[in-house]
């Protein structure tokens, strides 16, 4: 539907609503006469001829041929290279065409006829409606400014109808008398779509009943039963364990097929693509972060950014302020309502996105430069059941610590070897936190993330699985900082397993409907994927307990009728084979990233594997005690950059 068009419904349909509704007038707006501009030669961009005259000729020269290359207006690309103020542009342009500019200073809500659901849309669109006198005036930070001044030209009564106003003063006037709306939509909208699948109260408190019965039901059997009952228990742990390392073996031996490289898209041909970063007190991370933006290859007037950060945080907000940075760079105020959590404030700039595509990055990111247009290749030669990519992510400091170290090679089995082998085989994606690339409309049309799940990418990807869609893994690589100090990495830890388990419980209410929805392959896949890591680390403390008893006391830790050696045997077994299999499996990894060299740091899995049982212990009380808290990982402390150290050697980007 073109903008004229658009505009023109807009107009006729809230009328009809105004006249069924009484809602108050406002004063009438002064309106000003356009100049004539007879004489004047037509132009390419008319939409800047009302600041010809305020910049010089090779400016708008310039700014004429960017247009032409990129394919977007002119005056986009005057504001989003700080030529000039979207507001200095729009005031300019209010002008010229004789149409007022609002500033909302004296505009209170019920001028407005919207519903707090559609004033939150009305951002996205751009078009605030105001009653004016009984007749409707459209205030507009205009998407398309061409259409709409050839919209005005063909009709000049229709200038009285407008406003201009700022993105930034739009936005203010709707967060602030819709703020409630948005916070209780970017916490509740995937609870009221689909309640079944959202971890949020009381329905995760209720879903732990079946848990709790099981373990009364194993405890009983233990009680009447014990020898027999732990034997069992210990055989189905072993069998599950195992089988919970061969998955995470699969990437070795399957490698996701290589697409043919499509014809590199010419920047008038690229999508609009938003970036959303969610900041919670990262005022050290912040310049790193924007500076790590501005070097993606996309041209700028199609990006998307939206930088969301809390009310109460400050000192982040003083950072992005100074920094001082126009379009496309815009700042979303997560609203106070519901948990403070990072899906919430996703789940909060969401409707605001105006990007085809939509990814995710955390304050420390660093994307390779390429990584927007290789997940648009991949898109573009996949089916529209492609709906999320994932790009690698990599330690960057990995020599601040032995716990950074791990890290790295953790992520390199993780994100080399496991994922493109999981996405071989069409299974669902765990996805990572970070680098998510999805399309928009489906990330929105399953309900975009669950602000209740404190590993809200986890759930995501299975939940994208249970609608019938696919992730796959791209060729890129976003640079991250990892927790080189063990408090720190305890604290991520226990979050990341409390989440697991979060996901597990949702997705495991109904288990005939999860396996409906997934099919036998991926039902028993995300049983060991989700269920079977967080199992493997809760149960790892007992075998080697049994273990080492078994061959300090020549007897089984539960009874002296079961054979030394074959409990010896059977907990030795899964012990040592669950560290070789880590191992090999991070060994792999950093191979095929070129730190080889950085395996030494592998000799302290079985210390690691220890470390994770804590956290996963730590995440299980609390789970019970405080399943919502999010407990926030500090950025911007690394001591160490191998990014930088390559840069500064080679003079240029590694994988």
């Amino acid at each position: 539907m073109s903008l004229g068009v658009q505009y023109e419904a807009m107009l006729d349909r809230i009328e009809a609503d105004l006249r069924e509704s009484a809602v108050p007038s406002i004063v009438p707006f002064p309106f000003q006469s356009a100049e004539s501009d007879a004489g004047r030669e037509p132009s390419l961009y008319p939409e800047i001829d009302c600041v010809r005259h305020l910049l010089p000729p090779d400016i708008i020269a310039a700014a004429e041929h960017r247009a032409f290359e990129v394919g977007v207006s002119a005056d986009r690309v005057l504001i989003c290279a700080g030529i000039l103020s979207e507001e200095t542009y729009l005031r300019a342009l209010a002008n010229e065409l004789g149409i007022g500019f609002e500033t909302f200073k004296d505009v209170r809500r019920e001028y407005c006829p919207l519903s707090d659901e559609r004033l939150i849309e009305s951002v996205a669109a751009g078009i605030l409606p105001l009653n004016h006198n009984g007749a409707l005036l459209l205030v507009t930070s205009p998407r398309d400014v061409r259409q709409l001044i050839d919209l005005i030209a063909s009709n000049p009564n229709l200038a009285r109808r407008f406003r201009f106003t700022s993105s930034e003063r739009l936005q203010r006037f709707v967060f602030h008398h819709g703020g409630n709306t948005l916070g209780r939509r970017a916490t509740q909208a995937l609870g009221t779509m689909w309640p079944m699948m959202s971890a949020a109260p009381p329905r995760l408190r209720t879903s732990l009943a079946p848990a709790v019965t099981i373990g009364l039901l194993i405890l009983a059997w233990l009680v009447i039963a014990p020898v027999q009952a732990m034997l069992a228990f210990e055989v189905i742990l072993t069998i599950v364990f195992l089988a919970w390392m061969a998955l995470r073996l699969t990437g070795i031996f399957i490698e996701l097929p290589g697409s043919t490289p499509s014809r590199r898209l010419r920047d008038d041909e690229l999508p609009v693509y938003t970036i959303i970063a969610a900041l919670y007190r990262e005022s050290a991370s912040v310049e790193q972060l924007v500076a790590a933006l501005e070097r993606i290859d996309y041209p700028l007037e199609k990006l998307d950014i939206k930088l969301v950060v809390e009310a109460d945080d400050k000192e982040t907000r003083t950072a992005i302020a100074w920094l001082n940075r126009g379009p496309p760079f815009e700042i979303i105020v997560a609203p106070g309502f519901g948990p403070r959590t990072k899906p919430k404030a996703l789940n909060a700039a969401l409707p605001f996105a105006r990007g085809t595509f939509t990814v995710v990055y955390d304050a420390e990111d660093c994307p390779e430069s390429d990584q927007l247009r290789r997940a648009l290749d991949t898109f573009h030669a996949a089916d529209d059941d492609l709906a999320c990519v994932q790009a690698c992510l990599t330690i960057d400091n990995t020599a601040d610590s032995w716990l950074a170290g791990l890290y790295t090679a953790e992520y390199a089995g993780q994100f080399d070897v496991f994922l493109p082998g999981l996405a071989a085989l069409r299974m669902p994606l765990p996805l990572g936190g970070s680098s998510n690339h999805f399309r928009t409309a489906t990330l929105r049309g399953i309900g975009a993330w669950d602000a209740y799940n404190v590993t809200e990418d986890a759930d995501l990807g299975m939940r994208l699985a249970r609608f019938g869609y696919r992730s796959s893994v791209i060729d890129s690589t976003t640079y991250e900082e990892a927790p080189a100090l063990f408090g720190a990495w305890l604290r991520q830890r226990t979050r990341w397993f409390k989440g697991w388990m979060q996901t597990w419980i949702v997705h495991m209410r109904q288990p005939a409907v999860l396996l409906r929805d997934l099919g036998l392959p991926a039902f028993f896949t995300f049983q060991l994927m989700v269920g079977g890591n967080v199992l493997a680390a809760l149960v790892h403390p007992l075998f080697v307990a049994g273990f080492i008893y078994a061959l300090s006391t020549g007897a089984p830790m539960w009874s002296d009728g079961t054979s030394v050696a074959m409990m010896a045997g059977l907990y030795g077994f899964s012990v040592v084979i669950g560290y070789l299999t880590s191992a090999f499996l991070g060994c792999v990894g950093l191979f095929r990233r070129g730190l080889l060299s950085t395996s030494w740091v592998l000799l302290f899995t079985p210390v690691h594997w220890l470390l994770l049982s804590l956290a996963a212990w730590r995440a299980l009380y609390q789970l019970v005690r405080e399943p919502y808290r999010w407990e926030k990982t500090n950025h911007g402390l690394a001591r160490t950059s191998r990014m930088e150290s390559v840069r500064n050697s080679a003079g240029r980007n590694y994988r």
